[in-house]
């Protein structure tokens, strides 16, 4: 007798469920995987570099499952706290907690779940990893709030996002070693750059509501400043290839991340929002094109960095 009442209850709960878990994608923005990828390259070159060209599978997992998870949790927790500031600025103010469409009870509960995935993953690790991993629990939680109180925020990002790198030198070799913290400081810098660019395209909004960046800090030395931190990162990524014995497959992908550094400086010239969101995007391929350049040359080189012989 319920049975017709039943399905079209479950016919006019449908729809509700797949537009609510739609808008759980958008929170997470797992519809926008450019942050996924931002923060899993590094990653990969610590992965890389610390197996030495072979890194262990299971860690291999760990470590790009956990980007995913930590990435979308570390944005339901930005949405949170922006939640007061989103709807006044142009860029934001359709994110779904600040149009309404998620309450905040619900996306707390949702990085409440995330956040145990995470503790999952890093339950697989060894306990060097797991002792970095609270760190980088710690970071994740902090950025969100302190771009309110210090004018670095990237710095804290950059951090955040590089910590990836110390964890996977010591799930893969024991400890994080001097490579790895090498490698994580290109990783911040890097992160501080396109993060700039990105804060770049908020900046006339952050300035109405009080939110600090390196973009306002800055000011009209941004690019200035921005190729100063190319330079930077340019220069650690070659003291990278010289401690890791990395030899020219690596060295022409440095070359080429340096022009993709000058056109991202092109891109962003006149500093209006839609270049320098481009600027932002576009450093997605320094990050793929280092991670080619090492996966290159451990297929092509040997272990002491010489030519492997044909056949």
């Amino acid at each position: 007798m319920n049975t017709p009442v039943n399905k079209k209850e479950a016919i006019r709960i449908a729809p509700a469920f797949a537009t609510q878990l739609r808008n759980y994608v958008e929170l997470m923005r797992l519809n926008k995987p450019i942050g996924i990828w931002l923060l899993l390259w590094p990653t990969l070159w610590a992965l890389w570099l610390a197996g030495e060209g072979h890194p262990d599978p299971g860690v291999f997992t760990v470590f790009v499952v956990g980007v995913v998870v930590m990435r979308s949790a570390g944005c339901v927790l930005n949405d949170f706290a922006d939640r007061n500031i989103d709807p006044y600025v142009e860029r934001t103010r359709a994110r779904p907690i600040a149009s309404g469409a998620v309450a905040p009870t619900e996306a707390l509960t949702l990085f409440v779940a995330l956040a145990l995935v995470a503790v999952g993953l890093a339950a697989m690790l060894n306990k060097q990893a797991q002792v970095l991993a609270v760190i980088a629990a710690g970071l994740t939680v902090v950025y969100p709030f302190i771009k309110r109180f210090v004018s670095i925020p990237q710095f804290v990002l950059g951090a955040a996002f590089g910590w990836a790198v110390p964890m996977a030198f010591a799930a893969q070799t024991g400890e994080a070693s001097q490579l790895g913290w090498l490698v994580f400081g290109t990783a911040l810098v890097w992160a501080v750059i396109y993060d700039t660019f990105y804060a770049m395209v908020d900046r006339e909004d952050d300035l109405k509501v009080g939110v600090k960046s390196t973009a306002i800090l800055f000011g009209d030395a941004d690019l200035f400043v921005i190729g100063g931190l190319q330079l930077l990162m340019l220069t650690a990524l070659a003291f990278v290839g010289d401690m890791a014995e990395l030899g020219p497959w690596y060295y022409g992908a440095v070359l080429v991340a340096a022009v993709l550094m000058a056109y991202h400086q092109w891109l962003a010239r006149d500093r209006k929002p839609a270049g320098c969101f481009q600027a932002f995007l576009h450093n997605h391929y320094i990050g793929l094109i280092v991670f080619v350049g090492i996966v290159l040359h451990f297929t092509f080189a040997g272990a002491d960095g010489s030519a492997l012989p044909a056949g």
